[in-house]
């Protein structure tokens, strides 16, 4: 074969759509999120429910939750993630936030009044907002090494359960 036939088709298997994904863009990793709720009426009543665990340093049992974030991973590398929601409830609204979370053992800066956490002061880094039963929606963030969490701040819904725990890492 020709020297500069060579030289093409090593330019072009240099150039073949394989050779062009490195390593660092096929390490992004994807999340699949499920909000979920156990019925329509799940989110009726979060002053008469026990404690579940609320804001994540309280005893309780979380199994009791009446609506909740499932995650398919709770450990992944630094970097790109993509958290692929799905709203699972057949009735209810829900949406997913992600904030970093500095000391597990304290809980977010949560007002009792309007039963939210304090997004702002909480370090909100992104959300798929209100998403209606059965829709999905998708987040792209870049994340640094440390821990997450993953919640929904409509009302109450954080205080019921409706948040997950996520650990990046270096």
């Amino acid at each position: 074969m020709h020297s500069s036939v060579k030289s093409l088709l090593a330019l072009a298997v240099a150039l073949s759509p394989v050779a062009l994904v490195s390593p660092a863009l096929a390490a992004d990793t994807k999340i699949e999120v499920s909000l979920w709720d156990k019925g329509a009426d799940s989110a009726d009543i979060p002053d008469k429910m026990p404690d579940m665990g609320v804001g994540m340093s309280h005893s309780g049992d979380v199994a009791m939750a009446r609506l909740g974030i499932r995650l398919d991973k709770t450990t992944v590398p630094a970097g790109k993630v993509t958290f692929d929601v799905v709203n699972a409830s057949k009735d209810i609204v829900h949406e997913m936030i992600v904030a970093p979370l500095a000391d597990p053992t304290r809980p977010l800066p949560y007002d009792t009044e309007t039963m939210k956490v304090d997004e702002d002061a909480a370090g909100h880094l992104g959300e798929v907002a209100e998403l209606d039963p059965g829709k999905t929606g998708a987040l792209t963030l870049d994340l640094k090494p440390g821990d997450y969490v993953v919640y929904c701040n409509l009302p109450g819904h954080f205080d019921m359960g409706m948040w997950a725990e996520l650990k990046v890492t270096g």
